[in-house]
């Protein structure tokens, strides 16, 4: 049986591995919450709200541009507080108020693909003042594992559809159907366009030595000489222009040949308001009822007149459309041109004066 010295001896040893685990164990809160400013500093709490909680949970860590700042103490679901019904409560150390704004924007990121959930609060844009107690930080939307698998998934099928398209693709062209079948699959084909390029480079030989219309035009140099010489008679005309030289020139340089025109133009607006005042043989012309009655009057007459004469009346329609009187006329000028003539070659037989005494 021990004795009582050794019983004294055995509890003091327990007192002292208790006070030094005491001891370690306080240490090593210290030391777990020194990324929050310490066990005994002053907190905040913080939050913000969400659609989907993404698996965070009690005690994740939060961080501030990627420096732990505090942990995560509530994660609750509001029923009323649609669409974003997911409440994160968050405790910071008051010392990083600094760095926070109540523009600072939070995230529910995840460490890796099978990492756990934590808070992330980004103040790279935020230019607000600092939170208080309990105060409301805006939420960031963070793509979440699900929804990047979900994304992944439609990606891959998407990638595969496009693959067996391809692949349909490639073996229409194997077995020579379509264009691009039978241009690798068609000997054929292959020779015809072999000869066509061959013609092309032909053809890009002679028109290189200036064979042709098309060689000419690059390689002779004498259509850059016409087409110089016109360039420098049309600079010529241009500065004779300029300088006010021929018709033209004065018609861009003379201001006489302006007023000329514009004096014109005022003589014919006068001329034209003295024809609408009624003035002049014009303005009663074109204002004169009467005189327009008299002239309509002797269109008339003179339509009447014509259709008279086409018709065959009177004389000169008789002359218009009668081919006797027109025969007559002539058959008199023929006897009158023959009586004529027989005077010249005769005068005595037709002149002959007798006279008679009684």
């Amino acid at each position: 049986m021990p004795s009582q010295e050794e019983l004294k001896w055995s509890q003091l040893k327990v007192s002292v591995l208790v006070v030094v685990s005491l001891a370690a164990l306080t240490g090593l809160i210290f030391v777990m919450s020194g990324s929050t400013g310490g066990l005994f500093s002053r907190k905040i709490r913080l939050r913000s709200y969400f659609e989907n909680a993404n698996g965070l949970k009690v005690g994740a860590p939060v961080t501030l541009d990627g420096v732990t700042i505090g942990t995560v103490i509530g994660v609750n679901i509001l029923p009323h507080h649609e669409p974003n019904s997911v409440e994160v409560i968050c405790r910071v150390g008051a010392n990083f108020l600094p760095s926070l704004h109540t523009d600072s924007t939070v995230a529910i990121d995840q460490a890796g693909v099978l990492g756990d959930s934590f808070v992330d609060i980004s103040s790279a844009t935020a230019r607000g003042p600092e939170p208080g107690d309990y105060a409301v930080l805006p939420g960031a939307s963070a793509p979440g594992i699900p929804e990047v698998m979900r994304t992944s998934r439609q990606t891959l099928a998407e990638t595969s559809d496009v693959l067996e398209k391809i692949g349909a693709t490639v073996d229409t062209i194997n077995h020579g159907h379509g264009t691009a079948g039978l241009l690798l699959n068609d000997p054929q084909t292959a020779k015809n366009l072999s000869r066509m390029l061959t013609e092309l480079e032909a053809l890009t030989q002679q028109i290189s030595s200036g064979k042709g219309s098309l060689g000419k035009l690059i390689a002779d140099d004498q259509l850059y000489n016409r087409a110089n010489d016109t360039i420098t008679k049309l600079d010529d005309i241009a500065t004779r222009l300029d300088n006010g030289e021929g018709t033209a020139g004065k018609l861009l340089h003379d201001d006489s040949l302006y007023q000329n025109l514009n004096q014109a133009a005022a003589n014919t607006n006068s001329l034209l308001a003295q024809i609408n005042a009624g003035h002049g043989a014009l303005g009663k012309l074109a204002r004169d009822p009467a005189l327009a009655q008299k002239l309509q009057d002797s269109i008339g007459q003179m339509d009447s007149l014509l259709k008279n004469i086409n018709d065959g009346k009177g004389s000169l329609g008789q002359l218009a459309v009668n081919p006797a009187l027109y025969n007559h006329a002539d058959q008199a000028m023929s006897e009158g041109g023959s009586l004529v003539t027989e005077l010249r070659r005769n005068p005595k037989k037709y002149l002959t004066v007798h006279v008679k005494l009684f």
